[in-house]
């Protein structure tokens, strides 16, 4: 979710591929599962695998040439072991819920993670990266259907593939960064046309996911971008209130999203397209924090809380940054705290869980 160099990095299209062939490569070796130490009684999807930004990446910007990072403290402080992870919260993130709400493991790692097993590949793994964004500004999704199941093992990685849940989370760098923070797209598009690059370049990137395989895909919406702290401190005023424009933009992509994903479900056979709105969810948080039991929600628990947000929340920020992270909406200016993203992990998987497992 977060570029704090105002372009988004893109879905990684090298990566991306890579998952199908080492899914592919590794279901050859079934001995694999047999050996894997998690309890998956209650689980019904193969694997879990998600494409995205800052929201679902577990660390996989650790190790690209990048300073959109996490990998420090005091992130990761209530995470298990109380240690970094490169995740961009305090604690857990929604995939990670996910997953384990599902019965599948207890966390979902990141693919570029050095300590990655084999068996971790047949239940799924997140190549989330913060800074991602639709606009193919930066990312340009090329096709590698060629190297598909290359290997051996095609029917049993053929089941991997065809009955993952893919989760998508991508878009707001698109709107908070690349459009409004910079001027590399708003002399040339105004926010309709804008918006609908982004739904065309995200259309085609669910098209290529299906052409690989993928039929169960999970969307999420835009947040309320414009009420993130940092952006109520970009352009909220001196009274820090939402940012209107940003709130509208998302709103009016979020209306185009769903009604491609409804145009794509009849356009592709078999496919699943799962259009899952956490705008008013997180919406109603921000604005009934104590309903939610939240005490604070225009700002972050790190540091100031306005602006702070990868290599700006740090430990020189520990004399500002608040001790009980519990009572804010928000980790840092971008990212929402670990139990906030409980709160709206569990109300999706009450709305829709039962199309995503």
């Amino acid at each position: 979710m977060v570029s704090t160099s105002g372009k988004s990095l893109g879905l990684p299209s090298p990566m991306k591929v890579v998952i199908f062939v080492s899914l592919a490569l590794v279901a050859a070796r079934g001995e694999l599962a047999a050996s894997a130490q998690v309890n998956r009684s209650v689980a019904s999807l193969p694997a879990v695998i998600v494409f995205g930004d800052s929201i679902i990446d577990p660390g996989n910007n650790n190790g690209i040439n990048t300073i959109v990072k996490c990998n420090f403290p005091p992130y990761g402080r209530d995470f298990a072991g109380t240690k970094p992870t490169g995740r961009f919260c305090n604690g857990r993130i929604p995939s990670d819920m996910l997953v384990q709400a599902f019965g599948i493991k207890e966390y979902l790692p990141a693919y570029l993670d050095p300590s990655l097993k084999l068996e971790d590949l047949l239940t799924g793994v997140s190549f989330a990266s913060g800074g991602s964004g639709f606009d193919p500004l930066t990312s340009k999704i090329a096709e590698y259907v060629k190297k598909i199941k290359s290997g051996a093992g095609e029917k049993k990685a053929s089941n991997i593939v065809t009955k993952s849940l893919y989760l998508v989370v991508c878009g707001s760098d698109d709107i908070a960064n690349t459009y409004y923070s910079t001027p590399f797209r708003r002399g040339e598009y105004d926010i309709p046309a804008y918006t609908d690059l982004m739904v065309n370049s995200a259309s085609s990137f669910f098209q290529e996911l299906y052409g690989l395989g993928a039929r169960k895909i999970g969307v999420l919406s835009l947040p309320p971008i414009g009420c993130v702290p940092s952006q109520r401190t970009l352009d909220g005023g001196l009274g820090r209130a939402c940012s209107e424009p940003a709130n509208q933009a998302a709103t009016l992509f979020n209306s185009k999203l769903s009604s491609e994903i409804d145009s794509l479900n009849q356009k592709l056979p078999g496919a699943n397209l799962i259009y899952i709105d956490i705008y008013s969810s997180l919406l109603s948080i921000i604005q009934n924090p104590k309903q939610h039991g939240f005490e604070v929600a225009n700002r972050g628990c790190c540091g100031t809380g306005n602006i702070e947000v990868s290599v700006l929340c740090n430990d020189l920020d520990d004399i500002q940054t608040c001790q009980d992270d519990t009572k804010y909406v928000f980790w840092d200016s971008y990212h929402p705290t670990e139990k906030a993203y409980k709160i709206l992990t569990d109300q999706m998987i009450s709305k829709y869980g039962d199309k995503l497992n």
